[in-house]
């Protein structure tokens, strides 16, 4: 069953992975399909909400830990695990009973939860998110290897549906907001 996890990673464009020989085997969870789709929001986002002609109903909204965004008139609108095109129907759908009559809502992520990183790097600790990151800029952003540093072992913890999925990336793979890399010493 981790196996096919790992599999799973590397469909998403993450390299070859394998089970990391120091961690004790545990039962990963059956990867879902679709994992590099769109987008899905989850706490930490923050989003950008517009309501043409509706400037006391447009602005930001943050995701909570709980994974709802509190918009006016509407109250809690769920948004863990949707998409903005998702959460733009929920929030038209709220307003379209008794406030407006034909709302035209987009939402776009404002600001992306961040990422975290550490082990052998300069500088570890939490970063923002850029969109179109890679696992070598990742390191970059946070100063770099240290002469530790084992270059080709970034292992990479990613939460997907609620499931913790790991693996190992290699330079040129794409980061996504919520993601842990952990870069590994080498051993000579």
């Amino acid at each position: 069953m981790r196996r096919r996890a790992f599999l799973g990673l590397a469909l998403l464009g993450l390299g070859a992975c394998t089970s990391l020989p120091r961690r004790p085997p545990v039962a990963a969870p059956a990867v879902p399909d679709g994992l590099d789709g769109p987008y899905r929001l989850d706490s930490g986002d923050k989003l950008r909400v517009t309501v043409f002609e509706q400037a006391a109903l447009s602005g930001t909204f943050a995701v909570d830990q709980a994974g709802y965004i509190s918009y006016p008139l509407v109250g809690n609108v769920a948004a863990r695990g949707l998409t903005t095109q998702e959460v733009a129907g929920a929030l038209t759908r709220g307003l379209m009973k008794g406030y407006l009559n034909n709302p035209d809502v987009t939402v776009e992520v404002d600001t992306y939860r961040p990422f975290f990183i550490m082990g052998e790097v300069r500088n570890p600790g939490q970063y923002t998110y850029v969109n179109g990151m890679t696992a070598e800029t990742a390191v970059a952003i946070a100063g770099g290897f240290t002469a530790r540093a084992d270059e080709r072992r970034i292992e990479v913890s990613r939460r997907l549906n609620g499931k913790t999925y790991v693996g190992l990336l290699p330079p040129s793979a794409l980061v996504r907001p919520g993601d842990v890399l952990r870069i590994a010493q080498r051993l000579f």
